[in-house]
C-alpha cells in the first residue's frame, strides 16, 4: 500500500518575504501547517472533527532544514506525509519545492491530548487505523 501524501500549491505573497526579498524563515512552519491540514483533510479526518471528538494535536517539536530561498511570487509545492506513528504521538514530514528545487524539508511532532485537561491520551483505534493507512501500512 502506498503512503498518503498531501500536495498544496501556494503562490508566495509579498507579506511572506523579509527585507532581503526572500520568504521569512518562520513562514515555512506555516507552510508545513498548510500541508498538515491538507493531509488530515485527505484522510477524512480534519482538525474540526478531531476537536469535536474532544482531542487536540499540539505541536511538541518542529524542525526545518533550509536548502534554498523562495521569493515573492514563486509558486511553491508544499508536500506533507505521515512520517511516524506512536500510541500518543505522530510526526508529519514536509517538503517545500519550487519546481524541482527542494527549498526546505522538515517535520513537526504532535501529541494527541484531551482538550479539557491537555494531557496526552492514547489514540482511539479508528484514528490509529486511519494513520496506519496514511503510512502505507495495512491491507491493500
Amino acid at each position: 500500500m502506498k503512503r498518503h501524501e498531501s500536495n498544496v500549491a501556494y503562490r508566495v505573497p509579498y507579506a511572506d518575504t523579509d527585507q532581503m526579498g526572500v520568504v521569512y524563515y518562520g513562514n515555512y512552519l506555516v507552510y508545513f501547517e498548510r500541508a498538515r491540514n491538507a493531509l488530515l483533510r485527505g484522510l477524512d479526518l480534519c482538525y474540526a472533527e478531531i476537536e469535536q471528538r474532544g482531542f487536540g494535536l499540539p505541536v511538541l517539536s518542529a524542525h526545518v532544514d533550509y536548502k534554498a530561498a523562495a521569493r515573492y511570487d514563486d509558486v511553491l509545492e508544499i508536500r506533507g506525509w505521515l512520517g511516524d506513528l506512536r500510541a500518543i504521538r505522530l510526526r508529519v514530514d514536509c517538503a517545500v519545492y519550487r519546481g524541482d528545487t527542494l527549498l526546505a524539508i522538515g517535520h513537526t511532532v504532535h501529541a494527541l491530548v484531551d482538550r479539557k485537561t491537555l494531557r496526552p491520551v492514547k489514540m482511539p483505534a479508528d484514528m490509529t487505523d486511519i494513520f496506519r493507512r496514511a503510512l502505507g501500512e495495512g491491507d491493500e
